[in-house]
């Protein structure tokens, strides 16, 4: 399927409400902070209150706040909640085995994209969302 801009929404998401974990944001706000759109925001937020990381409150005072605290999600977590399937595409339908480069190659390339992808998870899965929110901090300060 490959990577769409759900993961970056998902991540800024997380993000957003670790900054303000004392309180819940509305989706509205979140898409302030994304100048973007409310809509695509909630349905963002549906998948990663499906995955277990945010939790939605109704009514007055309601909103989103993190199911977990922001030391225990990851950015692969965030992937994971919001994106289907392989990052990097592979055969759309089988190549011909009557070619000596057709019969090897679905599996060559599924090998190294797998790879790819191990190292995308783990890369991801180093990085959390507090450690986010102290960068954010961070360069705010030196502004």
């Amino acid at each position: 399927m490959g990577l769409s801009s759900r993961s970056a929404v998902a991540i800024h998401a997380l993000t957003f409400l670790a900054r303000w974990e004392d309180r819940s944001m509305t989706s509205a706000e979140i898409a302030e902070s994304l100048a973007g759109n409310a809509v695509l925001v909630r349905r963002i937020l549906g998948g990663l209150r499906d995955a277990g990381l945010v939790v939605a409150t109704e009514g007055r005072g309601g909103g989103w706040t993190l199911a977990r605290s922001p030391r225990e999600i990851t950015l692969y977590d965030a992937y994971a909640a919001v994106e289907g399937g392989p990052v990097l595409s592979r055969h759309a339908h089988p190549p011909s085995e009557a070619c000596e480069v057709g019969r090897h190659m679905q599996a060559l390339v599924d090998a190294e994209f797998q790879g790819a992808e191990r190292a995308m998870e783990e890369r991801l899965g180093r990085t959390t969302i507090a450690q986010l929110v102290q960068q954010v901090l961070a360069v705010e300060q030196a502004r």
